[in-house]
């Protein structure tokens, strides 16, 4: 299910000191309160010191909101939010075995050039696409390749960025 039909799914980003044991701080809050983290991505951020912190996870909104209290006071989160589809921009990023044959190829092309993915390798009757858009954009193009046969799917997680001077 995607993230427009599902209403219990939160993308929460976090400016965080770049310290051992922070993430593991954060999740526990997730996890006291009955959340599953659905994805995570860690990054660095602007500056060295901080990292990057993306969680989607699912449940309800008023848990939701205090994790993000209760998050906030910790010594090392300088900033946690939830972002919706409105507010920030969402991405992923997504890595597709798919199994081929001449007479298939053609038409997983098709697909590729359609959703602006990119065919990073052919071999042994195996494409490699890479894809980033929407968690939607993903789950489309998944859906369209299971009928040639995928053999593995890698996916990032999401990367948010909020719209303009906003800060994420």
């Amino acid at each position: 299910m995607n993230d427009q039909k599902r209403k219990d799914i939160h993308t929460i980003s976090f400016l965080v000191a770049n310290k051992p044991g922070v993430l593991m701080r954060v999740a526990q809050i997730f996890a006291r309160r009955g959340f599953n983290i659905d994805a995570l991505v860690v990054s660095p951020s602007y500056d060295p010191k901080y990292s990057r912190m993306t969680i989607t996870a699912q449940g309800s909104p008023d848990t939701l909101e205090q994790i993000i209290k209760v998050s906030g006071r910790l010594i090392d989160v300088l900033h946690v939010a939830e972002h919706s589809q409105i507010d920030a921009l969402h991405r992923e990023l997504a890595l597709i075995k798919v199994k081929y044959t001449p007479a298939t190829k053609v038409h997983i092309l098709k697909l590729v050039k359609k959703f602006h993915a990119h065919l990073l390798e052919e071999k042994e009757k195996i494409l490699v696409i890479e894809q980033a858009g929407t968690t939607d954009d993903l789950d489309e193009l998944e859906s369209l390749l299971k009928k040639y046969g995928v053999v593995e799917m890698v996916r990032s997680g999401k990367l948010v960025m909020a719209h303009g001077h906003e800060a994420t």
